[in-house]
This record gives structure tokens, sequence and C-alpha cells, in this order.
């Protein structure tokens, strides 16, 4: 078997994801109306984390499935999906051509064969495996039909490429998180607590919420990163997670990205009954147990594919996308101040930025884009 013919997937111990494995396999012939996608490219953040701590709960697993395990291994692999960039290679689908660029979601691997429908905008995975999961998730978008498609010179192309792989679903999840807060004049909060204020869910969101321009949005962060999150702009107060008691007790709602469970159970305490409303997008933080809250409000799970399909019947199609791609070009063009990226090739390369971002290694002023091409 020559290279060509081989695919490498990252595979992840789905009880404990900091344990991986190479998967390799040959290529099979593509059954009728399927497609193989070359996958170029692919962003690694704390939200994959949260993709493999909350697979069970979500569905992640269920997007690209391992094989049957060989009986004498005791270890349930999964793959993480990863927000990316790949190219059709091969088609049997008569409506689908060799050559299209599309945005999506991919295992972290080199090669994807999908059964696919043809879309306005793209492709749909009509796979059986995905039939019960949100059609956002299901997606993959045609980088000429794209309207949120970086336009830029070829020369700065890759760099565009890379930032919407990074931060495109990471703001998105941003955006429709603050128009849920609008929806309800953000509970008469005084305060937008906004916990792992560093990480790039919550970066969009506080600039969306900063320049909607109400109450006060408040990042709480870890000491090693507040003279980032300070320098960002967009929070109007940087407390570190030890000094929560310092915060003012006014009516506040909060926003949890990473699921520490002894910093939100602080927040509750804190407002108790002034917090009005308390959200948990992420989960990155995977060796804290499950808050207990004993005061205010439950904290209640935002399922961005959710909100997406109430936007979209609200808002209409072209009213959503051009709200989206207004909105994330300023964020994208203007994370050239606060984010680096750093790419790395190569399938043991990949293997181990993945553990970086599992281990927590990767400071916020930082992206990890990965490769499994040599």
């Amino acid at each position: 078997m020559n290279a060509m013919t081989i695919n490498v997937v990252i595979e992840v111990d789905r009880s404990s994801p900091g344990t991986t494995r190479l998967a390799r396999s040959e290529l099979a012939p593509l059954d009728p109306g399927q497609v193989r996608l070359r996958i170029d490219r692919f962003a690694l953040t704390a939200n994959n984390v949260t993709y493999a701590v909350m697979g069970d709960m979500l569905g992640y697993w269920d997007f690209f499935p391992v094989d049957a395990a060989d009986p004498s291994d005791d270890v349930h692999w999964g793959r993480v999906p990863a927000m990316g960039w790949a190219d059709v290679v091969e088609s049997t689908h008569p409506e689908v051509g060799v050559g299209g660029r599309y945005y999506g979601w991919y295992p972290m691997g080199r090669y994807l064969d999908l059964t696919v429908s043809a879309t306005e905008d793209g492709l749909r995975d009509d796979g059986a495996h995905r039939q019960a999961h949100a059609p956002v998730y299901r997606s993959y978008v045609d980088t000429t039909r794209d309207q949120m498609y970086p336009s830029v010179d070829a020369d700065r192309l890759g760099d565009a490429e890379d930032r919407h792989a990074l931060l495109r679903g990471l703001f998105l999840t941003g955006l429709l998180a603050d128009a849920f807060f609008a929806d309800h004049d953000y509970f008469g909060a005084d305060a937008i607590v906004v916990l792992s204020a560093s990480s790039k869910t919550a970066i969009g969101f506080a600039q969306r919420a900063s320049e909607r321009g109400v109450a006060s949005v408040v990042g709480l962060t870890s000491a090693p990163n507040a003279e980032f999150v300070r320098s960002l702009g967009w929070y109007d107060q940087v407390v570190t997670y030890d000094d929560i008691e310092s915060l003012p007790v006014v009516d506040a709602v909060s926003v949890d990205m990473a699921g520490d469970a002894a910093a939100l159970a602080a927040v509750h305490e804190r407002f108790g009954s002034r917090l009005g409303y308390s959200m948990i997008i992420g989960k990155s933080h995977h060796d804290s147990p499950m808050a207990e809250i004993t005061v205010g409000p439950s904290p209640q799970l935002f399922f961005a594919p959710t909100e997406v399909s109430r936007r979209l019947d609200e808002w209409g199609r072209d009213e959503y996308q051009r709200r989206c791609a207004e909105a994330l070009e300023s964020f994208v063009v203007g994370s050239d101040r606060w984010l680096g990226v750093q790419r790395t090739t190569g399938a043991s390369a990949a293997e181990a930025t993945w553990h970086e971002v599992f281990d927590g290694k990767v400071p916020p002023s930082i992206g990890r884009i990965a490769s499994l091409h040599d």
C-alpha cells in the first residue's frame, strides 16, 4: 500500500480522551453517490475538548463512527469532529465534481468518504448515522457559494482560512448566545459574568455584548491569562477566579465557557438570587466534576444548532447569512491583533497538537491548525 491509498485518523479513548492512537486503513472504492474529501487542515481548540468530553451526551461520537472494535481491545475509540477545509478528490455523485473545496466538520484525519446530496450552497451528509443530527452538523459549504468565505487577496488566503477554521464556529456560537440574551433584555442584568473569558467563544461573545452596549461585561479568568483578557478591550472588568468575592453583588447573568465547577458554584454563591440566568456553553475543564449549585437558577445548556434553526426560522436564510457574514468578517479581521496562528503538518505532529490542546498547554493568544498530510 502506498501513501495515496492509506487513510490515517487520530482516534481517542472515549472514556479518557487524553489517550490516542493513529488508526490506519486502506481506502476502499467509493459507492454510488459518494465523494472522497482530502482533509486539508483543521482547527484544534478547547471547543474540540468539549466535543470529546460531552460526546456521549450530545452525540458527537456519532459523526464519524469507528468500526466495531476488536473484541480483544478494551478501549472504546472515537473520532473527535473538527472544523476545517477539504477538497473533493474523487466522486461518484453525478452532481458533485472533483475539485470543489468545502468548509465543514471533519474527523482529525487525512480523508473522509461521504454519501451526499447536493444542496443550494454545497453538500449534505446523508449517511444513515447522521440522520438524527441537526442540519448545521451535516452541512459542507462550497467556498464558491459561501457568503462567509474570506474575501482577501490570494497571498493572504491561507491565513484567512486558518482564522476562519479557528474562529468561525466559535464566534457564531458567541453571536447566537448574545442574541439569545438580547431577546430577553439580558434578564435585566447590570453585569454579564463570563467564565473562561480568554476562550475564543467567550471573546466573540464579549465583543458582541460590549458593542451592543448593555450592562457591564465582566471576564473571569486565571491569573496567567488576566493581562491578555484585559488587552482585548471588550471586558469592562477582568477578575481572576480567586477574587470572585470582590465582585459587587448586582443583578447579573453568567455564561460559562469552560465547565469549571468550583468557579461556577462560586459565581452562584456570590450573586445568589440576583443571578437571573446561568448559561453553560462548554466543558473544556474536562477534569472538573459537574457543579453542585445550591443557590440561584439551574444552569442551562446552550446548544448552538438549536439556536441556528430558530434564527433561520425567525430571520430567514438570507438575513441570517448576511448578519453572520458581516459580524464574522469584522471579528476575523480584528483577530490579527490578538491571535497568532501556528500550523503543524504530519500525523504525529497533529496527534501531539491534540495532546497540547487537551492538556491546556496552548495560550489563548495562539490558535493551532493541524494537517495529517506531510
